[in-house]
């Protein structure tokens, strides 16, 4: 997503932020607001969306924004399909540097500090709750006692292969001891 799709968004813009004290902020996204977050991030339901904290001047140039989120989400199981909620509390830090530094040569290695972010002319704590709640997600959400277990298939008349069956050695303990059999 980009930052003009993003659903979510309430920009400061760093020309007309305090550089002496901290500007605190509560985001609480009405329940429009939270269905479009909510459809944007495949989710059934979204409730409960709280994202508080502040940005302050860090050094002569450099932004800090600490925040706590919180969220109750619904997502599907991905085993039966039921709805899955969750309670997601997260702190959220990101530092806003004026000199960020630019990878150089063809291969390059991810950052330690996944927090820091090249300064721009806006800081968006609408935007940064949109990206931590996304992150915070259960990537598989499943409901309470599902369970996957076994597709057992064959055609009409065959015996259906078990996953102990597909393994690559399964056969091997037998034909070994069909050969000490044999000597």
């Amino acid at each position: 997503m980009t930052a003009d799709t993003i659903p979510y968004s309430h920009p400061f813009r760093v020309a007309d932020l305090p550089t002496r004290k901290p500007k605190r902020f509560e985001l609480t996204p009405d329940a429009t607001t939270c269905k479009r977050i909510a459809q944007a991030l495949g989710l059934v339901a979204l409730d409960k969306l709280r994202f508080a904290g502040e940005v302050r001047p860090q050094g002569g140039s450099d932004w800090l924004l600490e925040a706590s989120l919180g969220a109750t989400v619904t997502q599907s199981c991905v085993v039966t399909l039921v709805p899955v909620t969750t309670r997601i509390e997260e702190d959220v830090t990101r530092r806003y540097l004026a000199d960020m530094p630019e990878p150089e040569g063809e291969e390059i290695e991810m950052p330690e500090d996944d927090s820091a972010e090249a300064l721009s002319d806006v800081i968006d704590p609408g935007a940064v709750l949109f990206e931590a709640l996304a992150l915070a997600l259960p990537q598989y959400p499943r409901a309470e006692g599902a369970e996957l277990g076994e597709a057992r298939f064959a055609e009409p008349g065959a015996e259906p292969l078990s996953d102990e069956a597909l393994k690559p050695f399964a056969g091997l303990a037998d034909l070994l001891k069909k050969g000490d059999d044999t000597a």
